[in-house]
């Protein structure tokens, strides 16, 4: 569904922000992309969104195809329109606004008003929280509930391919639980995720397959049981064997 090969991304025409990346998701797959900070994994994700003009970044050299098609050059709400959809870092979500003005935001792409109320309805039903609370502020939600509508806002695209970028910073274990569950049950559906990460134990335990980025490259890429048992893996990113169950059927 989408494929990288051998992208690179320089800032202000003089930082390298990634050096020959290559990464591929699967139709249907979860993929983890792990990596410490500054690896690269935030600037991949713009690459893939056509944010890094906003950002005084380009793409240098490589290619990026969503379903056979190059989008190297496409603009961010087109890409959008192709089915992408990005629930960003520190969840950007518009504060000022309720949560179902966030949603009705997420869903401005959508044409078909009956689609886009089936939507919303699926994100109360993921998140009953938001349902509940629907016209409160946003800004007055929790961290965890402003990722829970952060992600839903993301839905409301209706994406075939869903980047999640860091969903788990700063939150409370059980709140990490819990959102690791809600993205394996939004896979079931049939969209496809890409999940940024830095906590590779809760990336690793619903994945597929992940990639780990190093200065601005892939340095390791498996399965995500491979990726599990890797020694470098355990000392590096994992700090011993992994106690989270996975959550795949």
């Amino acid at each position: 569904m989408l494929r990288v090969s051998d992208l690179e991304v320089v800032y202000s025409a003089a930082v390298l922000g990634l050096r020959g990346a290559e990464l591929s998701v699967a139709r249907g797959s979860i993929v983890a992309l792990l990596g410490a900070n500054g690896a690269g994994k935030t600037t991949l994700l713009r690459a893939i969104t056509g944010l890094l003009g906003y950002h005084n970044a380009r793409i240098t050299s490589g290619q990026i195809e969503l379903n056979g098609s190059v989008l190297n050059d496409v603009a961010p709400a087109a890409i959008v329109r192709r089915g992408v959809g990005q629930a960003m870092e520190g969840r950007r979500i518009f504060g000022e606004l309720s949560i179902e003005d966030n949603l009705k935001v997420g869903g401005v792409s959508v044409k078909d008003r009956a689609a886009k109320q089936q939507t919303r309805d699926y994100v109360f039903d993921l998140f009953p929280v938001l349902g509940e609370r629907r016209r409160q502020q946003a800004g007055y939600l929790s961290g965890g509930e402003q990722q829970m509508l952060a992600i839903g806002r993301a839905l409301m695209s209706q994406p075939d391919l869903l980047l999640l970028d860091e969903p788990s910073l700063g939150l409370a274990p059980l709140i990490v639980t819990q959102i690791r569950d809600v993205i394996a049950d939004i896979n079931k559906t049939g969209t496809t995720v890409l999940l940024v990460e830095q906590n590779a134990a809760m990336a690793l335990s619903i994945a597929d397959h992940g990639y780990v980025l190093e200065n601005g490259r892939v340095g390791l890429s498996g399965s995500a049981r491979q990726l599990r048992e890797d020694d470098s893996m355990q000392a590096l990113y994992l700090g011993g064997t992994i106690a989270v169950s996975e959550n795949r059927s």
